[in-house]
């Protein structure tokens, strides 16, 4: 049964051509101005890493990562990215850059048990982030600093479009909403995630959820978040925990929150091991990345990831993902699509 929702009366705003050169438009502009807002510096990554490292983002824990041996290798086990969160800590270390200096990077990821429909894809592409901080620099306030930074490069590039294609109108608030995550579960406890998150950004606009992956106050977590790169433990010293959140906006065509950015604070040695044994996995301690960490020998950073095709579908109003990438869809959910006037390219 196909999982696609339909937007009454949708009609894209440009043609397929116009669309192509929009995400173009898109893109170059955005990246230069978060590059620019965080002194990042562009660097190469990855498309797979090796099985057995610890070195791959791990999600929720239960999502396959598409594997493949290598022949001139001994058939070494090689695994597709699900994303750079722990990649990109280890190369800022190498790097060796200094506190509030950082890189980005293209991310390309395949993950097979997605659940498909109108902003899930098989595949993801994101800007994977990552800066340096100082260790006194673990703290909400500076991650906030950086979330208005953030949200200010998602301004700008909102009036850019809107300069170039006058129809595309703009409708992010001036400000960003910071909210707990555990104060919105107080809110709203007979709501579901998803409801609550709906609610919040229907009446912002625009919010940064902080504190995902923790335990709110009936005993659940807001989403999953792996235990081994955003620190969602430690006290923020009012009265809430997690140093790490999702950027959400009030998505006007589908009529929901709809997250572009997921980023925190990452852990530390300490948040770490309380974090793998929150999750009853302190076996992963004994991974490469993980002793590292746990020795102290990656810098402190911050870092995330934002979805380059969910922007830009954000940005162009298109109802489907499959209008800003190229993927593969369930025949069911394209010739929904194709009824609606949706074109998946």
């Amino acid at each position: 049964m196909s999982k696609v929702q339909i937007p009454q009366n949708y009609k894209s705003l440009l043609n397929e051509k116009q669309t192509e050169h929009a995400i173009s438009l898109v893109k170059d502009f955005f990246q230069m101005q978060l590059s620019t807002a965080l002194n990042l510096t562009r660097v190469t990554a990855p498309l797979f890493v090796e099985s057995g490292k610890g070195l791959n983002d791990d999600l929720n824990g239960v999502e396959r990562a598409v594997k493949f041996p290598v022949k001139d290798m001994n058939d070494t086990q090689m695994e597709i990215v699900h994303s750079l969160a722990k990649w990109k800590r280890v190369k800022v270390t190498d790097l060796g850059l200094e506190p509030g200096f950082g890189i980005y990077t293209d991310m390309n990821a395949i993950r097979a048990d997605e659940d498909l429909d109108n902003i899930h894809s098989l595949y993801v592409d994101q800007w994977d982030w990552c800066a340096a901080i100082s260790e006194q620099d673990r703290t909400v306030m500076y991650l906030k600093e950086a979330v208005k930074k953030i949200y200010s490069c998602l301004k700008r590039t909102e009036f850019y479009i809107y300069d170039r294609y006058e129809n595309i109108k703009p409708v992010l608030p001036e400000e960003i909403k910071f909210i707990y995550a555990d104060d919105l579960c107080k809110k709203y406890p007979d709501l579901s995630p998803k409801e609550r998150e709906n609610k919040v950004c229907q009446e912002y606009g625009a919010v940064f959820l902080i504190g995902i992956g923790g335990k709110l106050p009936d005993g659940s977590i807001h989403d999953g978040r792996a235990p081994d790169y955003d620190d969602w433990i430690t006290e923020t010293g009012d009265g809430h925990r997690g140093l790490n959140g999702d950027l959400l906006v009030w998505n006007p065509v589908l009529q929901q929150s709809y997250e572009l950015s997921s980023m925190g604070i990452r852990v530390s040695p300490e948040s770490l091991k309380a974090q793998l044994e929150e999750r009853g996995c302190p076996e992963r301690s004994k991974f490469e990345f993980h002793k590292k960490l746990l020795e102290g020998k990656l810098s402190f950073t911050m870092g995330g990831g934002i979805g380059q095709s969910r922007l830009c579908m954000f940005f162009l109003r298109k109802a489907h993902i499959g209008e800003i990438q190229v993927s593969m869809w369930p025949e069911s959910m394209r010739k929904e699509c194709a009824a609606a006037g949706i074109n998946l390219l």
